[in-house]
Protein backbone atom coordinates (compact mmCIF):
# COMPACT_ATOMS: atom_id res chain seq x y z
CA UNK A 1 0.00 0.00 0.00
CA UNK A 2 1.39 3.41 -1.15
CA UNK A 3 2.42 5.65 2.17
CA UNK A 4 0.56 8.19 3.31
CA UNK A 5 0.16 11.45 2.09
CA UNK A 6 1.02 13.22 5.24
CA UNK A 7 4.65 10.56 5.84
CA UNK A 8 5.87 11.85 2.20
CA UNK A 9 5.23 15.24 2.76
CA UNK A 10 7.40 15.14 6.13
CA UNK A 11 9.80 13.10 4.21
CA UNK A 12 10.16 16.13 2.27
CA UNK A 13 10.15 18.27 4.75
CA UNK A 14 12.80 16.75 6.49
CA UNK A 15 14.95 16.74 3.36
CA UNK A 16 15.34 20.32 2.70
CA UNK A 17 16.48 23.21 3.98
CA UNK A 18 14.03 25.09 6.67
CA UNK A 19 14.94 28.68 4.85
CA UNK A 20 13.63 26.88 0.81
CA UNK A 21 11.26 29.24 -0.27
CA UNK A 22 7.57 27.91 -0.17
CA UNK A 23 6.45 26.63 -3.45
CA UNK A 24 4.15 29.32 -5.51
CA UNK A 25 0.75 28.95 -5.03
CA UNK A 26 -0.95 27.81 -7.91
CA UNK A 27 -4.30 29.02 -9.58
CA UNK A 28 -6.88 26.28 -9.21
CA UNK A 29 -10.26 26.22 -10.57
CA UNK A 30 -12.87 25.02 -8.26
CA UNK A 31 -16.02 22.96 -9.66
CA UNK A 32 -19.64 22.04 -8.31
CA UNK A 33 -19.90 18.20 -9.23
CA UNK A 34 -22.85 16.94 -6.46
CA UNK A 35 -25.61 18.28 -5.12
CA UNK A 36 -27.59 17.08 -2.35
CA UNK A 37 -30.18 18.77 -0.22
CA UNK A 38 -33.02 18.58 2.52
CA UNK A 39 -35.59 21.25 2.83
CA UNK A 40 -39.39 21.92 3.61
CA UNK A 41 -40.09 21.35 0.00
CA UNK A 42 -38.88 17.61 0.58
CA UNK A 43 -35.64 15.41 0.96
CA UNK A 44 -33.61 15.47 -2.22
CA UNK A 45 -32.76 17.93 -4.99
CA UNK A 46 -34.89 16.57 -7.57
CA UNK A 47 -38.09 16.72 -5.22
CA UNK A 48 -36.99 20.23 -4.18
CA UNK A 49 -36.17 22.05 -7.52
CA UNK A 50 -39.23 20.43 -9.23
CA UNK A 51 -41.54 21.46 -6.34
CA UNK A 52 -39.87 25.07 -6.16
CA UNK A 53 -40.19 25.79 -9.82
CA UNK A 54 -43.23 24.46 -10.10
CA UNK A 55 -44.10 27.39 -7.40
CA UNK A 56 -45.03 24.81 -4.09
CA UNK A 57 -44.78 25.98 -0.70
CA UNK A 58 -43.13 24.64 1.94
CA UNK A 59 -43.95 26.88 4.62
CA UNK A 60 -47.14 26.00 6.97
CA UNK A 61 -49.01 25.95 10.20
CA UNK A 62 -47.04 24.92 13.00
CA UNK A 63 -49.19 22.58 15.58
CA UNK A 64 -48.64 21.56 19.12
CA UNK A 65 -47.05 18.00 17.46
CA UNK A 66 -44.31 19.64 15.32
CA UNK A 67 -43.16 21.28 18.86
CA UNK A 68 -43.18 17.09 20.30
CA UNK A 69 -41.15 15.94 17.33
CA UNK A 70 -38.05 18.25 18.01
CA UNK A 71 -37.85 16.83 21.43
CA UNK A 72 -40.23 19.96 23.01
CA UNK A 73 -41.46 18.53 26.89
CA UNK A 74 -45.25 17.32 26.28
CA UNK A 75 -46.27 18.02 29.36
CA UNK A 76 -45.54 21.98 28.61
CA UNK A 77 -46.02 22.00 24.62
CA UNK A 78 -49.31 23.00 24.15
CA UNK A 79 -48.99 25.53 26.78
CA UNK A 80 -46.12 26.96 25.40
CA UNK A 81 -47.55 26.51 21.71
CA UNK A 82 -50.38 28.77 22.77
CA UNK A 83 -48.12 31.40 24.01
CA UNK A 84 -46.17 31.47 20.62
CA UNK A 85 -47.13 34.90 18.38
CA UNK A 86 -46.75 33.65 15.41
CA UNK A 87 -48.20 29.88 14.87
CA UNK A 88 -45.96 29.11 10.71
CA UNK A 89 -42.60 27.49 9.94
CA UNK A 90 -41.03 26.11 7.13
CA UNK A 91 -41.10 22.51 8.36
CA UNK A 92 -38.71 19.61 6.68
CA UNK A 93 -41.34 16.78 5.95
CA UNK A 94 -40.40 13.78 7.98
CA UNK A 95 -41.45 9.84 6.55
CA UNK A 96 -41.07 7.24 4.75
CA UNK A 97 -42.58 7.89 1.67
CA UNK A 98 -40.52 9.21 -1.32
CA UNK A 99 -39.00 12.77 -0.87
CA UNK A 100 -39.64 12.85 3.17
CA UNK A 101 -36.83 12.55 5.69
CA UNK A 102 -36.89 9.34 7.12
CA UNK A 103 -35.31 9.47 10.71
CA UNK A 104 -34.70 5.36 10.99
CA UNK A 105 -32.03 5.50 7.60
CA UNK A 106 -30.11 8.43 10.01
CA UNK A 107 -30.34 7.63 13.59
CA UNK A 108 -30.15 4.32 15.32
CA UNK A 109 -30.83 4.22 19.17
CA UNK A 110 -27.14 4.40 19.61
CA UNK A 111 -26.70 7.54 16.87
CA UNK A 112 -29.97 9.36 18.28
CA UNK A 113 -28.53 9.63 22.19
CA UNK A 114 -25.45 11.87 20.41
CA UNK A 115 -26.66 13.29 17.30
CA UNK A 116 -28.88 16.22 17.44
CA UNK A 117 -31.53 16.40 14.10
CA UNK A 118 -29.38 19.32 12.62
CA UNK A 119 -26.71 16.41 12.30
CA UNK A 120 -29.15 14.23 10.68
CA UNK A 121 -30.00 16.50 7.98
CA UNK A 122 -26.33 17.26 6.79
CA UNK A 123 -25.51 13.53 7.00
CA UNK A 124 -28.27 12.70 4.29
CA UNK A 125 -27.87 15.99 2.27
CA UNK A 126 -23.71 14.90 2.15
CA UNK A 127 -24.33 11.29 1.02
CA UNK A 128 -26.65 12.45 -1.70
CA UNK A 129 -23.79 15.14 -2.72
CA UNK A 130 -21.52 11.68 -2.78
CA UNK A 131 -23.36 9.87 -4.54
CA UNK A 132 -24.33 12.51 -6.69
CA UNK A 133 -20.21 13.72 -7.59
CA UNK A 134 -19.95 9.54 -7.34
CA UNK A 135 -16.98 10.21 -4.95
CA UNK A 136 -16.66 7.62 -2.03
CA UNK A 137 -12.76 7.20 -1.99
CA UNK A 138 -11.54 4.32 -0.54
CA UNK A 139 -7.55 5.02 -1.46
CA UNK A 140 -6.00 6.83 1.66
CA UNK A 141 -4.22 9.50 -0.29
CA UNK A 142 -7.74 10.49 -1.60
CA UNK A 143 -8.82 10.49 1.62
CA UNK A 144 -6.15 12.78 3.11
CA UNK A 145 -7.19 15.12 0.30
CA UNK A 146 -10.83 15.26 0.60
CA UNK A 147 -12.15 17.68 3.95
CA UNK A 148 -15.61 18.52 4.68
CA UNK A 149 -16.89 22.48 5.63
CA UNK A 150 -20.50 22.20 7.50
CA UNK A 151 -21.78 24.93 9.62
CA UNK A 152 -24.53 25.72 11.21
CA UNK A 153 -26.60 29.18 12.91
CA UNK A 154 -27.51 27.82 16.25
CA UNK A 155 -27.11 23.95 17.06
CA UNK A 156 -29.40 22.14 18.42
CA UNK A 157 -31.81 24.80 20.67
CA UNK A 158 -34.43 22.19 21.88
CA UNK A 159 -31.20 20.12 23.80
CA UNK A 160 -30.22 23.46 25.32
CA UNK A 161 -34.09 23.49 26.25
CA UNK A 162 -34.18 20.02 27.94
CA UNK A 163 -31.13 20.79 30.09
CA UNK A 164 -32.53 24.22 31.29
CA UNK A 165 -35.47 21.75 32.25
CA UNK A 166 -33.25 19.48 34.43
CA UNK A 167 -31.51 22.54 36.07
CA UNK A 168 -35.22 24.43 36.93
CA UNK A 169 -36.45 20.86 37.95
CA UNK A 170 -32.97 20.37 40.29
CA UNK A 171 -32.53 16.67 38.14
CA UNK A 172 -29.04 18.07 36.74
CA UNK A 173 -27.62 15.11 37.23
CA UNK A 174 -29.72 13.17 34.61
CA UNK A 175 -28.23 15.50 32.16
CA UNK A 176 -27.05 13.34 28.97
CA UNK A 177 -23.06 13.29 28.48
CA UNK A 178 -24.06 13.74 25.19
CA UNK A 179 -25.40 17.07 25.62
CA UNK A 180 -22.72 19.01 24.40
CA UNK A 181 -21.60 16.44 21.13
CA UNK A 182 -25.17 17.11 20.12
CA UNK A 183 -25.30 21.15 20.67
CA UNK A 184 -21.70 21.96 18.89
CA UNK A 185 -22.16 22.89 15.59
CA UNK A 186 -19.00 21.34 14.23
CA UNK A 187 -20.42 17.91 14.95
CA UNK A 188 -21.95 18.37 11.91
CA UNK A 189 -18.54 18.53 9.84
CA UNK A 190 -17.30 15.62 12.25
CA UNK A 191 -19.84 13.43 11.86
CA UNK A 192 -19.41 13.22 8.31
CA UNK A 193 -15.75 13.41 8.35
CA UNK A 194 -15.84 10.26 10.33
CA UNK A 195 -18.70 8.49 7.78
CA UNK A 196 -16.35 8.62 5.35
CA UNK A 197 -12.95 8.54 6.39
CA UNK A 198 -12.22 12.00 5.15
CA UNK A 199 -8.67 13.46 6.79
CA UNK A 200 -8.82 16.47 5.23
CA UNK A 201 -9.43 20.53 6.67
CA UNK A 202 -12.29 19.84 8.78
CA UNK A 203 -13.86 23.22 9.38
CA UNK A 204 -17.39 24.82 10.88
CA UNK A 205 -18.27 28.12 9.90
CA UNK A 206 -20.64 29.95 12.41
CA UNK A 207 -21.91 33.52 10.95
CA UNK A 208 -25.66 33.71 11.59
CA UNK A 209 -27.94 33.16 7.65
CA UNK A 210 -24.39 33.86 6.15
CA UNK A 211 -22.77 30.41 7.41
CA UNK A 212 -24.11 28.51 4.00
CA UNK A 213 -22.06 30.74 1.77
CA UNK A 214 -19.12 31.34 4.46
CA UNK A 215 -18.56 27.50 4.52
CA UNK A 216 -18.89 27.25 0.67
CA UNK A 217 -16.34 29.47 0.00
CA UNK A 218 -13.91 29.06 2.70
CA UNK A 219 -14.19 25.36 1.42
CA UNK A 220 -13.39 26.62 -2.68
CA UNK A 221 -10.24 28.45 -1.08
CA UNK A 222 -8.73 25.79 0.98
CA UNK A 223 -9.17 23.74 -2.97
CA UNK A 224 -7.41 27.20 -4.18
CA UNK A 225 -4.47 27.03 -1.81
CA UNK A 226 -4.20 23.33 -2.22
CA UNK A 227 -5.11 22.39 1.65
CA UNK A 228 -7.40 19.74 -0.28
CA UNK A 229 -8.56 19.05 -3.72
CA UNK A 230 -12.46 17.77 -2.69
CA UNK A 231 -14.35 19.63 0.12
CA UNK A 232 -18.19 18.55 1.49
CA UNK A 233 -19.27 21.77 1.98
CA UNK A 234 -22.62 23.80 2.98
CA UNK A 235 -24.69 24.28 5.96
CA UNK A 236 -27.52 22.74 8.24
CA UNK A 237 -30.01 24.05 10.71
CA UNK A 238 -32.41 22.50 12.51
CA UNK A 239 -34.76 25.18 14.67
CA UNK A 240 -38.11 23.88 14.95
CA UNK A 241 -38.44 24.76 18.28
CA UNK A 242 -40.24 26.64 20.97
CA UNK A 243 -37.56 28.99 21.76
CA UNK A 244 -36.24 29.52 18.35
CA UNK A 245 -39.41 30.19 16.85
CA UNK A 246 -40.45 32.62 19.61
CA UNK A 247 -36.80 34.29 19.29
CA UNK A 248 -37.32 34.80 15.21
CA UNK A 249 -41.29 34.80 14.72
CA UNK A 250 -40.74 32.55 11.71
CA UNK A 251 -38.58 30.49 10.48
CA UNK A 252 -36.72 27.50 8.66
CA UNK A 253 -34.73 24.10 8.47
CA UNK A 254 -32.95 21.80 6.36
CA UNK A 255 -29.50 21.01 4.99
CA UNK A 256 -27.89 22.07 1.80
CA UNK A 257 -24.46 20.11 1.04
CA UNK A 258 -21.95 20.56 -2.30
CA UNK A 259 -19.05 18.34 -3.17
CA UNK A 260 -16.58 21.47 -4.61
CA UNK A 261 -13.84 19.91 -6.47
CA UNK A 262 -10.12 21.28 -8.33
CA UNK A 263 -10.95 21.21 -11.85
CA UNK A 264 -8.05 18.95 -13.00
CA UNK A 265 -8.78 16.59 -10.51
CA UNK A 266 -12.86 16.49 -11.36
CA UNK A 267 -11.84 16.14 -15.07
CA UNK A 268 -9.59 13.56 -14.67
CA UNK A 269 -11.81 11.13 -13.22
CA UNK A 270 -14.83 12.02 -15.40
CA UNK A 271 -16.84 13.48 -13.09
CA UNK A 272 -19.89 15.69 -13.69
CA UNK A 273 -19.65 20.02 -13.56
CA UNK A 274 -22.56 21.37 -12.85
CA UNK A 275 -20.97 24.55 -12.48
CA UNK A 276 -17.79 26.68 -11.65
CA UNK A 277 -17.58 28.75 -8.67
CA UNK A 278 -15.55 32.22 -10.04
CA UNK A 279 -15.91 34.72 -6.92
CA UNK A 280 -16.39 34.73 -3.07
CA UNK A 281 -17.13 37.98 -1.78
CA UNK A 282 -16.70 38.82 1.84
CA UNK A 283 -17.40 42.28 3.94
CA UNK A 284 -18.40 43.52 7.21
CA UNK A 285 -21.43 46.43 7.52
CA UNK A 286 -19.59 48.34 10.81
CA UNK A 287 -23.03 49.17 11.93
CA UNK A 288 -25.68 47.42 13.80
CA UNK A 289 -26.53 44.08 14.99
CA UNK A 290 -29.16 43.26 12.82
CA UNK A 291 -30.45 46.38 10.19
CA UNK A 292 -27.84 46.93 7.20
CA UNK A 293 -26.50 50.17 6.72
CA UNK A 294 -29.23 52.26 4.66
CA UNK A 295 -26.43 53.10 1.70
CA UNK A 296 -26.15 49.17 1.62
CA UNK A 297 -22.42 49.41 1.60
CA UNK A 298 -21.51 46.39 3.25
CA UNK A 299 -23.83 44.38 0.53
CA UNK A 300 -22.05 46.11 -2.09
CA UNK A 301 -18.53 45.41 -0.73
CA UNK A 302 -19.42 41.71 -0.57
CA UNK A 303 -20.69 41.64 -4.25
CA UNK A 304 -17.77 43.99 -5.74
CA UNK A 305 -14.80 41.61 -3.96
CA UNK A 306 -16.48 38.50 -5.49
CA UNK A 307 -16.89 40.29 -9.18
CA UNK A 308 -13.35 41.84 -8.86
CA UNK A 309 -12.16 37.75 -7.96
CA UNK A 310 -13.97 36.40 -10.65
CA UNK A 311 -12.62 38.28 -13.83
CA UNK A 312 -15.99 38.82 -14.76
CA UNK A 313 -18.37 41.58 -15.83
CA UNK A 314 -21.66 41.96 -13.93
CA UNK A 315 -23.24 42.34 -17.28
CA UNK A 316 -22.56 38.78 -17.90
CA UNK A 317 -24.89 37.93 -14.64
CA UNK A 318 -28.11 37.08 -16.08
CA UNK A 319 -29.56 35.79 -12.77
CA UNK A 320 -29.35 36.64 -8.92
CA UNK A 321 -30.94 35.00 -6.07
CA UNK A 322 -31.10 37.51 -3.11
CA UNK A 323 -31.17 36.83 0.78
CA UNK A 324 -34.13 39.10 0.38
CA UNK A 325 -36.13 37.76 4.08
CA UNK A 326 -39.13 39.83 3.31
CA UNK A 327 -38.33 42.62 5.64
CA UNK A 328 -39.26 46.07 4.15
CA UNK A 329 -35.70 47.93 5.16
CA UNK A 330 -33.71 44.89 4.03
CA UNK A 331 -34.89 44.26 1.13
CA UNK A 332 -35.05 47.56 0.02
CA UNK A 333 -31.50 48.40 0.70
CA UNK A 334 -30.52 45.01 -1.31
CA UNK A 335 -32.05 45.63 -4.12
CA UNK A 336 -30.88 49.27 -4.14
CA UNK A 337 -27.05 47.81 -3.59
CA UNK A 338 -28.04 45.42 -6.44
CA UNK A 339 -29.37 48.13 -8.57
CA UNK A 340 -25.77 49.91 -7.77
CA UNK A 341 -23.80 47.04 -8.66
CA UNK A 342 -25.68 46.54 -11.88
CA UNK A 343 -26.43 49.67 -13.39
CA UNK A 344 -28.66 49.69 -15.93
CA UNK A 345 -28.02 45.79 -16.33
CA UNK A 346 -30.63 46.19 -13.50
CA UNK A 347 -32.98 47.49 -15.35
CA UNK A 348 -32.63 46.03 -19.14
CA UNK A 349 -34.95 43.21 -18.49
CA UNK A 350 -32.09 40.81 -19.02
CA UNK A 351 -31.23 40.61 -15.02
CA UNK A 352 -33.77 37.95 -13.24
CA UNK A 353 -33.60 38.34 -9.62
CA UNK A 354 -35.73 36.11 -7.08
CA UNK A 355 -35.84 34.96 -3.35
CA UNK A 356 -36.54 31.48 -2.77
CA UNK A 357 -37.22 31.67 1.11
CA UNK A 358 -40.97 32.36 -0.51
CA UNK A 359 -40.74 28.94 -1.13
CA UNK A 360 -38.77 27.51 1.68
CA UNK A 361 -38.94 29.83 4.02
CA UNK A 362 -35.35 31.35 5.96
CA UNK A 363 -33.46 28.80 6.88
CA UNK A 364 -31.06 30.52 8.84
CA UNK A 365 -27.26 28.59 8.96
CA UNK A 366 -28.65 26.37 6.17
CA UNK A 367 -29.93 29.13 3.84
CA UNK A 368 -26.84 30.31 1.90
CA UNK A 369 -25.88 26.63 0.91
CA UNK A 370 -29.20 26.02 -0.22
CA UNK A 371 -29.90 29.18 -2.43
CA UNK A 372 -26.71 28.38 -3.59
CA UNK A 373 -27.59 25.34 -4.66
CA UNK A 374 -30.54 27.04 -6.31
CA UNK A 375 -28.45 29.28 -8.29
CA UNK A 376 -26.34 26.38 -9.57
CA UNK A 377 -29.16 24.56 -10.70
CA UNK A 378 -30.53 27.71 -12.63
CA UNK A 379 -27.63 27.68 -14.51
CA UNK A 380 -27.48 23.73 -15.30
CA UNK A 381 -31.26 23.97 -16.24
CA UNK A 382 -31.63 27.39 -17.51
CA UNK A 383 -34.31 28.37 -15.60
CA UNK A 384 -34.78 31.15 -13.32
CA UNK A 385 -36.77 30.29 -9.68
CA UNK A 386 -39.72 32.53 -8.75
CA UNK A 387 -40.08 34.51 -5.61
CA UNK A 388 -43.28 32.78 -4.08
CA UNK A 389 -45.90 34.63 -2.03
CA UNK A 390 -44.95 37.90 -3.86
CA UNK A 391 -48.07 39.87 -4.60
CA UNK A 392 -46.90 43.98 -3.91
CA UNK A 393 -43.55 44.37 -4.61
CA UNK A 394 -41.50 47.49 -2.70
CA UNK A 395 -41.48 50.54 -5.12
CA UNK A 396 -38.03 50.32 -5.25
CA UNK A 397 -38.44 47.04 -7.91
CA UNK A 398 -39.20 49.85 -10.80
CA UNK A 399 -38.95 49.44 -14.66
CA UNK A 400 -37.71 46.13 -15.44
CA UNK A 401 -36.28 45.47 -12.33
CA UNK A 402 -39.22 42.97 -10.84
CA UNK A 403 -38.86 39.62 -8.44
CA UNK A 404 -39.84 36.93 -10.56
CA UNK A 405 -43.20 35.82 -9.98
CA UNK A 406 -43.01 32.96 -12.73
CA UNK A 407 -40.08 30.47 -12.83
CA UNK A 408 -38.89 31.32 -16.51
CA UNK A 409 -36.90 29.48 -18.86
CA UNK A 410 -33.72 31.65 -20.00
CA UNK A 411 -29.96 30.83 -20.82
CA UNK A 412 -27.74 31.70 -17.39
CA UNK A 413 -24.24 32.21 -17.95
CA UNK A 414 -23.28 33.42 -14.50
CA UNK A 415 -25.21 33.43 -11.02
CA UNK A 416 -25.23 35.80 -8.01
CA UNK A 417 -26.05 34.53 -4.66
CA UNK A 418 -26.24 36.97 -1.45
CA UNK A 419 -26.45 36.10 2.06
CA UNK A 420 -26.12 38.39 4.83
CA UNK A 421 -26.24 37.47 8.47
CA UNK A 422 -26.74 38.91 12.28
CA UNK A 423 -23.90 41.00 13.39
CA UNK A 424 -23.41 42.37 9.86
CA UNK A 425 -21.81 39.95 8.29
CA UNK A 426 -22.37 39.98 4.19
CA UNK A 427 -21.25 36.87 1.92
CA UNK A 428 -21.43 36.66 -1.93
CA UNK A 429 -21.86 34.22 -4.43
CA UNK A 430 -20.73 33.88 -8.22
CA UNK A 431 -21.07 31.27 -10.50
CA UNK A 432 -20.58 30.38 -14.08
CA UNK A 433 -21.60 27.63 -16.12
CA UNK A 434 -19.39 25.13 -16.43
CA UNK A 435 -15.87 25.31 -17.95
Amino acid sequence: MAAPAWRKLFTRRMSSSFFDPPPPVRSRRVVVTGLGMVTPLGCGVETTWKRLIEGDCGIRALTPQDLKMNGFDTETQTYTYDQLTSKVAAIVPCGTNPGEFNEDLWFNFKEHRSMARFIGYALCAAEEALKDANWMPTDPDQKERTGVSVGGGTGSISDILDAAQLICEKRLRRLSPFFIPRILINMASGHVSMKYGFQGPNHAAVTACATGAHSLGDATRMIQFGDSDVMVAGGTESSIDALSIAGFCRIGEGSGILVLEELEHAKNRGAKIYAEIRGYGMSGDAHHITQPHADGRGAILAMTSAFKQSGIHPKQVDYVNAHATSTPLGDAIEANAIKHIFSDHATSGALALSSTKGAIGHLLGAAGAVEAIFSVLAIHHGIAPLTLNLSKPDPVFNDAFMPLTASKEMPIRAALSNSFGFGGTNASLLFTSAP
